[in-house]
């Protein structure tokens, strides 16, 4: 098998806010000059998968989300609230729970694992 993932496709409503709070969270930048409802976000560093966001006008349930690994879980939940993401207070965590739910500034909720 040959078959690799290119790139996550994010679905969101502010096309420019996305671009800022992802780019800041994850430490990535534009691949190229984005279109006007498409961007390609790739690490700054060369390594990692790619992020695309999609503008879409869709209310519907969001389906997807992205699980971040964090070394340190705390620091990295205060440090994304700060970039504009917000902390599900009623998420019903498991006892042994290593994550964190968040959503980002779109309403798109991603989770902090703690390594």
């Amino acid at each position: 098998m040959d078959l690799k993932i290119l790139s996550i496709v994010w679905g969101v409503k502010n096309l420019d806010a996305a671009i800022i709070f992802w780019c800041e969270a994850l430490n990535y930048e534009l691949k190229r000059e984005p279109d006007v409802d498409f961007a390609i976000l790739v690490p700054k560093n060369g390594q990692g998968l790619q992020l695309s966001l999609k503008l879409t006008v869709s209310d519907k349930p969001k389906r997807h989300h992205i699980d971040l690994i964090a070394e340190n879980q705390k620091t990295e939940v205060e440090r994304l609230i700060k970039l504009g993401a917000t902390k599900i207070e009623n998420w019903q965590y498991e006892e042994d729970a290593d994550y964190v739910v968040l959503l980002d500034p779109d309403g798109n909720p991603f989770c902090i694992v703690q390594a």
